[in-house]
């Protein structure tokens, strides 16, 4: 059994426009709500796709917004372990235009209080019990330790249960220290783990042996449309999956970790399930997937990797558009 911890999880709200123009009206095309947050979505690929596979999801809940959630994983008929807090689960908004650009807006989630967040760590602790893999996904809402997910991660290693980081900034860097046994990091993420500029794909494959000595296992970096770089202790795989057309990058990182994980085969055959399962999700509209509903992606995977190709997307950041002043 996989289990996914999402501590700030939230409903997703996808909506599509013709074009976005800050300081005036935007109407949408169409629009729909989904249950979200990293662990969230990796518990319902996992769920929908891997049908071997048993998955449970320890999630928050709180207010309106976590009433709505309750609803939506229900209905999905996913087993999930709700941990009830006062504040409000956030509500995110995505704005997809017809390039695939993704405009994203998410909140800050609740603040947990020290009874909450001890009620969650029970949560982890009675919730991996059988487990053979535990997941940590996402932001912390406020109140919650830097160090939760080294601190889960030691609580599993106890248990003798593996763990999978997905996260980002302070919670991501306070995780290596307790030796989780993959992370998967975006460009953006990795720079920032590490303070390095990434142009190259060697520069991404350095960044991840860097993060390895400092206590990852593994790193499964994803690259946007460059693909992905799987870096562990058997030495560095490099994959592709190129798609005609982009409909929406939400969630495509979570599909890539959920694709490498139920792939349960060697490590090249992972990379190319993960690259499979990224690839139908940017080919679709919202957070969740249909792998068969796409049209099929030639897969590339290679240990022969040019250290030297340029990343397309090597930016430290988004770059940020601002409304002028008196707008």
């Amino acid at each position: 059994m996989i289990v996914t911890l999402t501590p700030n999880p939230s409903v997703d709200r996808t909506v599509f426009l013709d074009d976005i123009v800050l300081g005036s009206v935007n109407r949408s095309r169409r629009s729909w709500s989904e249950p979200s947050g990293k662990g969230v979505n990796v518990a319902l690929a996992l769920h929908a796709h891997a049908p071997d596979e048993r998955v449970r999801a320890i999630v928050t809940a709180g207010g309106s917004v976590g009433a709505q959630l309750r609803q939506m994983l229900d209905t999905a008929a996913l087993d999930t372990v709700f941990v009830p807090v006062a504040g409000d689960v956030r509500a995110n908004i995505s704005l997809i235009q017809p390039d695939g650009t993704v405009t994203k807006v998410n909140e800050a989630g609740p603040t947990l209080t020290d009874l909450e967040v001890r009620r969650l760590t029970t949560a982890v602790t009675t919730g991996i019990g059988g487990a053979s893999l535990l997941v940590c996904g996402g932001s912390l809402p406020a109140g919650t330790p830097i160090d939760f997910y080294a601190r889960v991660t030691e609580e599993a290693a106890r248990q003798g249960i593996p763990v999978v980081v997905d996260s980002s900034g302070a919670p991501l860097a306070a995780g290596l220290t307790a030796g989780p046994r993959l992370i998967k990091p975006n460009t953006h993420e990795l720079a920032d783990l590490t303070g390095a500029t990434l142009h190259t794909l060697g520069d991404v494959i350095d960044a991840a042996q860097q993060v390895r000595a400092q206590g990852a296992g593994a790193v499964l970096a994803s690259l946007g449309a460059d693909g992905a770089i799987l870096v562990d202790a058997d030495g560095v795989l490099y994959g592709r999956a190129p798609v005609d057309r982009v409909v929406s990058t939400v969630g495509a990182g979570d599909a890539m970790l959920s694709g490498f994980l139920a792939a349960r085969a060697d490590r090249a055959t992972a990379l190319a399930t993960a690259l499979e399962w990224g690839a139908a999700a940017v080919q679709h509209e919202g957070t969740l997937f249909s792998p068969p509903a796409v049209p099929q992606v030639h897969v590339t995977v290679t240990a022969d990797v040019d250290r030297t190709a340029l990343l397309r997307d090597d930016e430290p950041a988004p770059t940020h558009r601002r409304l002028p002043a008196g707008a």
